[in-house]
């Protein structure tokens, strides 16, 4: 069983920086791939980033490629998200995904959700 706290999300500027963090419970969270979705008022879920269970591979969707970048820390069983050059489309509810699949965590199937943080970029 994994339990995903998501933080660091708030209001902002467009063109401002946030740094999100999810912090994963159990003594297994490097053998997980760690993800990012959001989801926009009436939109659906949209995949946003992911790492391997090392960090050596990284995948992003195209809209948040050389603005977004996602790492972990598994001394710390927490991943990141640091988000630059903001935009008022990047407004969402920020969600920590994770499983042991990378399949699963792209796909939005993963088994392990956080709550949510809402992110909010002001034009």
């Amino acid at each position: 069983q994994v339990q995903l706290v998501e933080s660091g999300g708030g209001l902002v500027q467009a063109g401002g920086s946030l740094r999100l963090s999810c912090a994963a419970s159990g003594r297994t969270f490097s053998y997980y791939v760690m993800g990012w979705f959001r989801q926009a008022p009436g939109k659906e879920r949209e995949f946003v980033a992911a790492v391997d269970s090392i960090g050596g591979y990284t995948y992003y969707v195209d809209s948040v490629k050389g603005r977004f970048t996602i790492a972990r820390d598994n001394a710390k069983n927490t991943v990141y998200l640091q988000m630059n050059s903001l935009k008022p489309e990047d407004t969402a509810v920020y969600y920590c995904t994770s499983d042991t699949r990378l399949g699963a965590v792209k796909e939005g199937t993963s088994n392990y959700w956080g709550q949510g943080t809402q992110v909010t970029v002001s034009s």
